[in-house]
């Protein structure tokens, strides 16, 4: 059956049950149809002045009657720091246990180590975010028998929620916990910032393991982590390395052509109608992306606009914006830096949110459908405006879905920066590898030849031509950056189906093939 892009989905895959394809980026839920909320948080009881603290990681898992065919969740708040996830598989390998569903918030070259796991059946099943390096390669080259699923991190909480994800032991680093499980990643020597993702997997895990290295006196403020959901405590003596966050796709860019990207960005928002008192903003991973704040800090300045909000994966440029006065609040479900936790820790107006109160899109309340503008950038984009933000230009999964989706289908306005070409390769493409986020949901696409109006949106490539901006008809863009690269050659790929990229309401967007072994 074809999806509403016109992917050919399967009805059903074993070990993954029946498939539903996507039918638009709000029909589903305008139809108001959507999964039984089949989960709920476990009942769990504890008499008075009982111990959770354990003495090791492996006493606190033994004590979860760790089994074969569990689900076991990790958050990525640590990114390429992360010292946690490896860590807890190895110990559940030495134990014996086989066929575990891995379902960390997303996976980044910290957990290459986990590839010989996926190779002796340690890990069977995977569902993540996001899937980098060696583990993306391992896994395009076919190393699971069951395909990975992709979900956005609004479709995380769905799928946990309505029982697609059904977690049996959460682990979660801290940077600072108490004995009864308390936990924050604001404050002490390895703070990371917000735990947005683990306070979900935090509420519906049946087992919650704490982990820090950083063991506090009662209680622990504040408070990310409750007490209410913990059954474990363990101090170690490091969680990982918080230096690490802000590496890849999180850095912040110093490349001249980013900053131009980002400059061109800046004044497509300035001149776009939606730049004005109280607007809110979001900026996604990505060199480009990050730096639009730089340019529009400037702009926002200058022109004496104050905006309401802003929100999402929080840099030290957001920080200081709030800073400055010239966001009112900032809602963060992720720090793309260490330093972003001085500030979560101490001003009031730097709010932590969970991954549900970020972008669940099966609650009434998602902060992405308040947005105004989002930024968000692009391993690739199509003539039909679809995004491809998980395969790279050879077929390996190597990026996240995030909250690509999720911002881009709330937000009024969605920018989509990214250069013409990398190397040889073209990013504007006649047709994307794979899609995660719909044409239909992006407005604007920035380049350093040309910015391209979706004709859906009406009037704005009018107000941006008459600012002075290029804009460009994105065929017409797509065959100038050819003329100059080359059509690039399609990549060869098997029948054989490993990766599903599920859209945030949880029918299934695209599907990732095998790369045909040279």
């Amino acid at each position: 059956m074809k999806n509403a892009i016109g992917v050919e989905i399967p009805a059903e895959i074993p070990g993954l049950g029946k498939l539903e394809p996507f039918q638009g980026a709000w029909t589903k839920l305008a139809k108001g149809w959507m999964d039984e909320a089949v989960s709920a948080t476990p009942l769990k009881a504890k008499r008075a002045h009982l111990d959770k603290l354990r003495n090791s990681l492996e006493e606190a898992i033994e004590r979860c009657e760790p089994h074969d065919g569990m689900t076991v969740s990790f958050h990525h708040h640590l990114r390429g720091g992360d010292g946690v996830c490896v860590r807890t598989i190895e110990i559940l390998h030495k134990m014996g246990i086989k066929g575990i569903t891995l379902a960390s918030s997303s996976l980044t070259s910290a957990h290459d180590a986990l590839v010989p796991y996926l190779q002796d059946g340690t890990i069977t099943r995977v569902w993540s975010s996001g899937i980098r390096d060696r583990l993306g390669e391992a896994v395009t080259r076919g190393a699971l028998d069951v395909p990975v699923m992709i979900h956005s991190h609004g479709g995380r909480v769905r799928a946990v929620v309505t029982g697609k994800i059904k977690i049996d032991l959460a682990v979660i680093a801290a940077s600072a916990a108490d004995c009864e499980g308390n936990a924050t990643g604001a404050v002490g020597p390895s703070a990371f910032g917000s735990l947005g993702y683990a306070m979900v997997d935090a509420e519906y895990a049946r087992n919650v393991v704490v982990v820090t290295d950083n063991l506090v006196p009662y209680p622990c403020t504040p408070i990310s982590i409750q007490q209410i959901h913990v059954d474990h405590v363990v101090k170690v003596d490091s969680i990982g390395d918080p230096k690490k966050i802000a590496t890849g796709t999180t850095r912040i860019t110093k490349s001249p052509l980013d900053l131009l990207i980002a400059e061109v960005a800046s004044r497509v928002i300035e001149h776009s109608g939606y730049m004005v008192p109280g607007f809110s903003f979001q900026v996604g991973a990505g060199g480009a992306s990050l730096a639009v704040a730089k340019f529009l800090r400037r702009t926002m300045r200058e022109r004496g606009v104050k905006g309401g909000f802003a929100l999402g994966g929080v840099t030290s440029y957001v920080v200081e914006m709030l800073e400055e006065g010239l966001f009112d609040a900032v809602f963060d479900v992720q720090s793309f830096d260490a330093l972003v936790s001085g500030s979560l820790a101490k001003d009031p107006r730097h709010i932590e949110i969970s991954g549900s109160m970020y972008a669940n899109p099966f609650n009434c309340g998602s902060m992405t459908n308040k947005l105004d503008v989002v930024v968000l950038g692009a391993l690739e984009v199509d003539e039909d405006f679809h995004v491809n933000v998980i395969t790279g230009s050879d077929g390996m999964i190597r990026g996240a879905s995030g909250g690509h989706c999720d911002t881009a289908a709330g937000a009024r306005l969605t920018v989509v920066v990214c250069p013409a070409f990398r190397g040889r390769m073209p990013i504007i493409k006649k047709v994307t590898q794979n899609v995660v986020t719909p044409g239909e949901s992006v407005d604007v696409v920035v380049t350093e030849r040309g910015v391209a109006v979706n004709p859906a949106h009406e009037g704005l490539a009018e107000r941006l031509s008459a600012a002075g901006l290029p804009v460009k008809d994105i065929v017409a863009l797509r065959k100038e950056i050819e003329a100059i690269t080359g059509a690039p050659r399609p990549i060869e790929l098997t029948d054989r189906i490993v990766g599903l990229v599920e859209y945030r309401d949880g029918t299934i967007i695209d599907i990732i093939r095998q790369v045909k072994q040279r």
